[in-house]
């Protein structure tokens, strides 16, 4: 059996010295095969040992610079170690080498958003959405930073999107509550989605702070 199979089957199980085994075996067998190089690092990057798992990614490139999922993968590392930038440069690599799915756009776009330049993330999470339209969470930080950037019409139908997917989604209620009361001005609209949110999680307190500015409208005294 294909040892890159055995041995990701062993990765998904979390039997890391088993796959650990089985991609070292791998690239004995076949040296120059970029493959085995990226599930290697994918079982240290699992294990936590960060600087192992960034040299085989790079020999894999070394291997085939058009490598897409190496870049991936260094993307992946680099974000959950919070170097945004770094993770950014190869997320585009792998669009650049033809990886076309909707995580690879998620994850550059909340790249942006981390590095606090949301206007540019926008059409990189518009596109994760296109290519899965089931992604709530894609869906959901779309509208996210459509309404910071105050695209508030486009921002409201995503939300409501998502409360369409999601019926349980606290937050999406939270922000149709804020667009409805902040730029709608329908603040009884605004209280339905706020008491939603705080049916759904009683401790949100984003949407306690809304009821309570809807309470003092009602009685300014």
């Amino acid at each position: 059996m294909d040892k890159n199979k055995l041995g990701i089957e062993s990765l998904q199980a979390g039997k890391y010295e088993d796959a650990i085994k089985y991609f070292s075996e791998a690239i004995d067998e076949n040296p120059k095969d970029p493959v085995a190089y990226i599930n290697f690092g994918n079982v240290l990057t699992a294990v936590g040992e960060n600087d192992r798992a960034i040299n085989f990614y790079n020999k894999a490139i070394e291997l085939d610079e058009k490598a897409s999922s190496a870049y991936y993968c260094l993307g992946n590392l680099f974000f959950n170690l919070s170097q945004f930038s770094e993770a950014a440069g190869q997320f585009e690599k792998a669009i650049r080498f033809g990886l076309q799915t909707n995580d690879v756009y998620y994850m550059l776009g909340m790249c942006f958003v981390h590095l606090d330049n949301v206007r540019l993330a926008i059409p990189y999470l518009q596109r994760s959405v296109e290519l899965e339209e089931e992604d709530v969470e894609a869906r959901f930080q779309y509208g996210l930073a459509l309404a910071k950037c105050e695209i508030y019409e486009e921002a409201t139908k995503q939300f409501q999107e998502v409360i369409k997917k999601d019926s349980n989604h606290a937050d999406a209620y939270y922000n149709l509550g804020v667009a409805y009361l902040g730029v709608y001005d329908k603040p009884e609209l605004a209280f339905e989605y706020f008491t939603k949110a705080l049916d759904i999680q009683p401790d949100h307190m984003l949407a306690g702070y809304g009821l309570k500015m809807i309470e003092k409208m009602k009685d300014p005294e």
